[in-house]
């Protein structure tokens, strides 16, 4: 992704994380202690701010290191951060055993954008 596109997508991302997390915390809260899934619903808020604020850097970064690994850094940390924190959302309140097997694969495409992130530093 391009360095707009990167910005845009934190930005959003950002706003909506602390939109989900506040609605979490507050409208949700009793049903999903109910349910026993406040845990995976603030693991999932948690982990959409980190990769938020990553994508965030990673748009920065593109500023002076302009590369196609920061590029694919950004659109797997953005793949990964839909699939990942997305899988966990709908966990909360669906029970379908198959949205527990994207939950790894958003996962990998996170850990997939670090290892761009760290290619791109280092190919400067």
């Amino acid at each position: 992704m391009n360095q707009r596109t990167t910005l845009l997508s934190a930005a959003v991302l950002g706003g909506l994380a602390v939109g989900i997390g506040a609605f979490g915390a507050h409208a949700l809260k009793p049903m999903l202690v109910q349910a026993g899934r406040a845990d995976v619903y603030e693991l999932a808020t948690r982990y959409q701010f980190y990769h938020t604020l990553a994508l965030l850097a990673i748009g920065i970064l593109q500023q002076w290191y302009n590369n196609k690994q920061l590029h694919y850094a950004s659109l797997f940390m953005l793949i990964g951060t839909l699939l990942f924190c997305g899988s966990l959302y709908l966990l909360c309140f669906v029970s379908f055993g198959l949205l527990g097997a994207v939950t790894p694969i958003g996962g990998v495409f996170l850990i997939l954008g670090w290892v761009f992130l760290l290619l791109g530093i280092y190919k400067k």
